[in-house]
């Protein structure tokens, strides 16, 4: 028998042009809000592998990770079921276009960022010192 379990996502706080890299959702859950870049783990493939997969599908961008931001498994963090977020942190490279899942892409100041989707405003707010690390050194 095959366990039941929550299934395995990742997300990205990119950094482009000292700006945060968020994408607006073109489907359900939280259609047409702003989201980190992000989505389902394939079989065979690691975090970070599927990190750069789909920031690229999602902005058209590469990414650099920097670091491992955290995990994140409240079992209520997405309405659709129980899935457990792998969060990195990254720098962006190229040219973002809006993509895939994504309806629109934009740049926002860390310090005007919108209410986003899931638990991405506290997964920010949880990397604050991070990105600001970052930021100052731009």
């Amino acid at each position: 028998m095959i366990p039941i379990t929550p299934k395995l996502t990742v997300d990205a706080a990119i950094i482009l042009n000292g700006k945060i890299v968020l994408i607006k959702r073109k489907n359900p859950p939280y259609r047409d809000t702003f989201a980190l870049p992000g989505g389902f783990v394939e079989i065979g493939e690691t975090t970070e592998e599927a990190t750069v997969r789909e920031a690229y599908e999602e902005t058209g961008l590469s990414i650099e990770i920097i670091k491992l931001l955290g995990v994140y498994s409240d079992p209520l963090r997405d309405p659709r079921r129980h899935t457990v977020s792998v969060c990195y942190l990254a720098s962006g490279e190229g040219e973002p276009k809006a993509g895939s899942d994504a309806g629109a892409i934009r740049l926002f100041d860390i310090n005007d960022l919108p209410q986003m989707a899931f638990d991405h405003n506290m997964i920010i707010s949880h990397a604050r010192d991070d990105i600001d690390a970052i930021l100052s050194k731009m």
